[in-house]
């Protein structure tokens, strides 16, 4: 398996879905060995985790997201910045020396970044191969703009030579199908999911104390967590919070997360006047990350385009009632949640301002979420997989 990520050292959900996926795999049986780019300490016992980079590199230092450059350390102490391109680049070589000294049935690699790598251990090993897309670079540029044309003749490389292609959503499947024209009947839908059991239990006070207190005096909080980038739909939730505040003045926002958006989003906050209701926190994990769930009244994801959203299902798993847009693939899976078209900000105000208003709503809502949540597995999931697994790797040997 080839991945981009993992935690504790993940910039999104990303790394959270296969680590998650990759767990149910092994209960099931499954032998996998989950190549990453960097060398870390991950605490895993269920399955080999494999460095894939160059042997005179000494350590490899990301730079903060997925999508961005990595700081090479060579043996001589010397530094070395490698972009996107050229890191895709080492990790497709060192891939292909762990494919051949490997002994393998399948090969599932998981988004653009590992795409070259995984085409190269299928030529070289004739190895039936699995892509599994969490997103398309159209939907990461905003759809509008298309997205860097390198990726995109990457993505398009990769889904036309795979044996399978498994997209996280609907959602997800029609922007395959739209932006590359692969046959719907190579696509199958496979939903992420989220064990409730890897939530870990909340204690203490809450970090954020400034918005705690608020709340003891009459104000209300809504949240959202995620990169900063113009596929969450950060623009259109400020907008909409514009109207919130109009109306009741006495509401905060929390925004967590880091991207290229930061500045764009404190100005315009500033622009729409309201920079004195909303709390930008930066980049969270651990405890801070999970109180930006607990400290809400509501959490809020507005995406433009969101091939499937875990973060609204860690809300719920916290007990806070969750707003979505239509555009994400979480929609397709939940129903009690208020729903609305991302660039409808009236929309998305008044529905803001419902829970903001009543107390009953935000409670009946986070009632029925949670009890609707607790069936979701990533055992499913995984036996979806063990299923594609199986059917080529047994179309191989006929």
């Amino acid at each position: 398996m080839l991945g981009w990520e993992l935690p504790p050292h993940n910039s999104g959900g990303l790394g959270v879905a296969c680590l998650q996926l990759c767990k149910a795999l092994a209960h099931k049986g499954v032998d996998i060995e989950f190549v990453l780019p960097y060398t870390a300490e991950h605490n895993v016992d269920f399955m080999k985790i494999t460095p894939a980079h160059p042997q005179d590199v000494r350590e490899v230092l990301k730079a903060g997201i997925a999508y961005d450059s990595f700081a090479y350390i060579n043996d001589d102490g010397s530094t070395e910045w490698i972009d996107m391109f050229g890191q895709s680049k080492i990790y497709e070589h060192a891939v292909e020396q762990i494919a051949v000294m490997g002994e393998y049935d399948v090969i599932h690699a998981h988004d653009w970044l590992t795409c070259r790598a995984a085409l190269r251990a299928k030529e070289i090993t004739g190895l039936p191969l699995i892509v599994h897309i969490h997103s398309v670079e159209a939907d990461r540029a905003g759809r509008e703009f298309g997205g860097n044309p390198i990726v995109r003749e990457i993505e398009e490389q990769a889904l036309l030579l795979a044996d399978r292609v498994i997209a996280v959503s609907q959602h997800t499947k029609n922007a395959i199908t739209r932006e590359y024209g692969i046959p719907a009947d190579k696509i199958d839908v496979v939903h992420n999911s989220f064990d409730p059991s890897e939530l870990i239990e909340v204690s203490g006070e809450n970090d954020y104390q400034y918005l705690s207190m608020l709340r003891q005096n009459g104000y209300k909080v809504i949240s959202n967590i995620g990169r900063m980038t113009i596929q969450k739909g950060l623009t259109h939730l400020l907008r909409a919070f514009q109207l919130v505040v109009a109306q009741e003045p006495k509401t905060m926002l929390l925004v967590a997360g880091s991207g290229d958006q930061y500045y764009e989003l404190v100005g315009l906050s500033a622009e729409l006047g309201i920079a004195k209701n909303v709390v930008f926190a930066g980049f969270q994990r651990g405890k801070r990350y999970r109180d930006t769930f607990t400290v809400a009244d509501l959490f809020v994801l507005p995406s433009v385009s969101e091939p499937f959203g875990i973060s609204p299902l860690e809300a719920i798993g916290y007990g806070t009632p969750v707003l979505i847009s239509k555009q994400s693939g979480v929609s397709e899976t939940l129903n009690n949640v208020l729903k609305v078209d991302f660039w409808d900000t009236k929309d998305m105000a008044n529905k803001m301002l419902a829970v903001v208003q009543n107390d009953s709503l935000g409670s009946e809502l986070s009632i029925n979420a949670e009890r609707e949540y607790q069936r979701f597995t990533w055992g499913d999931a995984a036996e979806r997989f063990m299923q594609f697994y199986e059917q080529h790797t047994r179309e191989l040997t006929v």
